[in-house]
């Protein structure tokens, strides 16, 4: 406890006040892969550059690499220039992320795969945004470890790598290991990092400065639920409607959803033609033959691997049923 003339001391007129020294920023590696969302990244981004304007110090600082180096395009044709080369020894980094979109499942590059692996070997925090999740499980830095990524992704992930835990959620943080789903999810993943790094008020002034009135939670979901998607109310239909989601490898007669509805089978196609305008097997049928479309867009299965994913006897069945849809969208 200070004395009277201490306290005396510090209130004289003129005197300075004691200098407070800022924090050395933290060092922000992001790692962009050619298709990459742009949404994504900069609302990964720009918060940082927020936090540095609100609270008047440099208290994040950030470079850019790609494969190949130079320019590299997002998705929508908007090129970002990068400074460092990908394989850089010299390069520090507290946190990289890698952002991708795209079919992940299709990138190989054994030289990032190698630099990531030894930026986490020099203790950077690693993190991948949308599809880059599926480049650090590639790298071999997901194992053991919990994840998220865009939901469109998930299902190639989990087909590819069914030992690592997927989670849908907004972003996991995990120690070293940072996922997140992309989007704007990447915006609440960085006010949670400026929370922790710097404190709750500096994470709320940033939130605010982008009209951003809630700073969701990591385990919140990704995507709006069924009475959001799909436009209905009826707690029958949406119970009929997350079996149907939750079960396409291995599809549900129409008895068992039917149970699950707790309805009878006509009253259960009932409500899919009164509330949705279709039937139920026509809408089994089209989630299934959208998945199996997601699979080989994004994933490197075998179309009997893809068929038996999706509920399929056989690559031949599904092929058949493919061109029977084709031929009806095209009759409409």
């Amino acid at each position: 406890m200070s004395s009277p003339s201490q306290d005396a001391a510090r209130s004289k007129p003129g005197r300075k006040a004691p200098r407070v020294e800022p924090p050395a920023p933290i060092n922000v590696g992001f790692i962009l892969v050619p298709d990459f969302p742009l949404m994504a990244y900069t609302a990964a981004v720009e918060p940082l550059r927020a936090a540095n304007t609100l609270s008047g110090y440099k208290l994040y600082e950030w470079w850019h690499a790609a494969p190949g180096g130079g320019a590299v395009r997002a998705s929508s044709g908007v090129a970002v220039l990068t400074e460092v080369e990908v394989g850089s020894a010299a390069q520090r980094a507290d946190r990289i992320f890698v952002c991708a979109g795209g079919n992940p499942a299709a990138f190989d590059d054994p030289d990032l795969f190698a630099w990531l692996r030894d930026l986490a070997r020099h203790g950077a925090t690693i993190g991948g945004i949308s599809g880059g999740p599926y480049l650090l499980a590639r790298a071999g830095l997901l194992a053991g470890r919990r994840c998220t990524l865009h939901w469109e992704h998930v299902p190639a992930f989990e087909e590819r790598y069914p030992e690592i835990d997927v989670v849908r959620s907004l972003f996991e943080i995990q120690g070293d290991r940072v996922t997140c789903s992309g989007g704007i999810a990447a915006l609440d993943l960085m006010l949670n990092l400026i929370e922790r790094d710097h404190g709750p008020g500096l994470a709320a002034g940033v939130s605010d400065w982008f009209l951003h009135n809630q700073i969701r939670e990591g385990l919140s979901p990704q995507r709006m639920d069924l009475r959001q998607r799909f436009g209905v109310r009826d707690p029958r239909l949406l119970r009929a409607l997350a079996a149907m989601e939750a079960n396409l490898e291995a599809p549900l007669p129409r008895e068992a959803l039917a149970d699950l509805a707790r309805v009878s089978v006509r009253q259960l196609e009932r409500l899919f033609r009164d509330l949705l305008g279709r039937g139920l097997h026509r809408h089994y049928l089209d989630l299934r033959l959208n998945r199996a479309h997601q699979l080989r867009r994004e994933s490197a299965l075998s179309a009997s691997e893809i068929a038996a994913a999706t509920g399929f006897a056989s690559a031949d069945e599904l092929s058949r049923v493919e061109r029977r849809r084709r031929r009806q969208a095209a009759t409409h």
